[in-house]
């Protein structure tokens, strides 16, 4: 899986990905600079003026903190399907979203994969209605994606999740 720019590390089966998810949560609590996961949270006025560079669909189910979901990039005139692995930085709870929207700031395939960070929920309990979703990787890509949610989930707010495209 893509980390960052440089680094290319890949996670096999179910425990290497729990583990992976579980570092990449506990690096911002540590303080780690060089974290790969990204700290910015954008916002509709870090794109304004800009034309999506693509568009995404995807879903994702979670169970307990963890979510596992795929999804569809669409990105000039090609789709390219990806798997995902998210975090909910607290208890978590059984719920499944759906979404889609734009993609922003994305010039190269190489740079969809990786840590993105959703930092405009809000702490509580989040349950079935409508969804907005701020993300954006390390890399700058930022994605603005909307749709339904489904079940409960308990979050302080912050969610992750890592991209990988699927072969």
């Amino acid at each position: 899986m893509r980390l960052t720019g440089k680094t290319t590390t890949k996670y096999c089966g179910p425990t290497g990905a729990i583990t992976a998810l579980t570092i990449l949560a506990m690096l911002p609590i540590a303080g780690c600079a060089s974290s790969p996961i990204p700290t910015k949270v954008p916002t509709a006025q870090s794109i304004a003026g800009l034309s999506p560079a693509g568009t995404v669909t995807l879903t994702e189910t979670f169970v307990g903190g963890t979510g596992l979901g795929k999804g569809v990039l669409t990105y000039q005139g090609k789709k390219y399907p990806f798997r995902l692995l998210g975090s909910v930085i607290g208890p978590g709870g059984l719920s499944k979203i759906n979404v889609a929207g734009d993609v922003y700031k994305l010039n190269d395939i190489a740079e969809f994969p990786g840590a993105y960070a959703q930092g405009t929920g809000q702490a509580g309990v989040e349950t079935t209605g409508a969804s907005d979703l701020w993300l954006e990787s390390k890399a700058g890509v930022v994605m603005h994606l909307t749709g339904t949610q489904t079940g409960v989930t308990l979050s302080l707010g912050r969610d992750e999740i890592l991209i990988e495209m699927a072969k």
